[in-house]
């Protein structure tokens, strides 16, 4: 049995639990792929795996727990170098995954921009849809500096969306090169955003409570969406907006990337050995755009 290294924990809890560990290397079958990996994007989803939480369609919990749902890498047999997604496991030196679930990657786009790419890329893309944003609206993004803000930022401005951003005073000039007004969060937000308003659609892409701001300057609540609240999403009667990941919505953004159209920010770069130092950057909160671990 062949094996390979990855990332994982023998039990749940805090980042410093994640470990190199040797598991049996994966075997495709029909119309699956053997990928080598080369980058895998760190998500908050990510953290809650490590904490305990497993994603819908996941298998229960058998222990090494490996988390991880983006990638970049390249097809073993073909050289092919793909972009692509999975549920968990990526934090590994290969995954197998369905041929539909990974696509081209482009000669122009790194591999850690690649990697870090399909899971925020993708919920943005789901959120700009979900929440109806047309030309001309604005949208507040509660969270702008982020993995998912810094992608609907961008897409949205791209469609003609007026976008204002909440970010760290750290973070305002970033929030401004994407295209957005820039709002310090914290202290009297709310009277900040009421200036900088109004507002037709918010997206939550940041928690903390952002929800009960958002009810406060949009009426409709089916435009107010959050990525990361579900409890309060539906206790306020807002839109929960999963991720509708396909391939078609991946080679998308990936030719936006190519073209320079789009901006994959990736703030840090880990090796695998290195991942719960990843996790501990992603859970500090104040970051801007993605953290990647560097496998191959």
């Amino acid at each position: 049995m062949a094996i390979m290294r990855a990332a994982g924990v023998a039990e749940f809890g805090a980042a410093d639990r994640l470990r190199i560990v040797e598991v049996p290397r994966p075997e495709p079958g029909p119309g699956e792929v053997l990928v080598r990996v080369r980058a895998a994007g760190v998500q908050p989803a990510d953290v809650a795996v490590r904490s305990g939480w497993l994603p819908p369609g996941a298998p229960s919990a058998q222990f090494p727990v490996v988390p991880g749902n983006e990638f970049s890498g390249v097809v073993e047999g073909t050289g092919e170098e793909v972009v692509g997604f999975r549920v968990m496991r990526c934090y590994a030196e290969y995954v197998v995954v369905p041929e539909t679930q990974v696509v081209p990657k482009p000669e122009g786009v790194g591999w850690a921009a690649a990697g870090a790419l399909s899971a925020s890329g993708q919920t943005a893309h789901t959120a700009l849809e979900r929440l109806g944003l047309r030309e001309g609206e604005t949208l507040l993004v509660h969270g702008a500096a982020g993995g998912v803000g810094t992608m609907i930022t961008q897409l949205a401005v791209r469609k003609g969306v007026r976008v204002v951003g909440t970010a760290s005073a750290a973070n305002q000039d970033h929030v401004r090169s994407l295209g957005a007004v820039p709002v310090v969060y914290g202290d009297g937000e709310l009277d900040r955003l009421k200036e900088a308003g109004p507002f037709d659609a918010v997206l939550d892409a940041a928690g903390h409570g952002n929800l009960h701001t958002a009810v406060r300057l949009v009426g409709d609540r089916s435009r107010i969406g959050s990525i990361v609240d579900w409890d309060l999403a539906k206790e306020l009667g807002c839109r929960w907006i999963g991720s509708d990941r396909n391939r078609d919505r991946l080679a998308e953004l990936l030719d936006l990337v190519a073209k320079g159209e789009l901006r994959v920010t990736v703030r840090a770069q880990y090796p695998l050995e290195e991942a719960g130092k990843a996790h501990a950057d992603v859970e500090s909160g104040h970051g801007r755009g993605k953290v990647v671990l560097i496998v191959g």
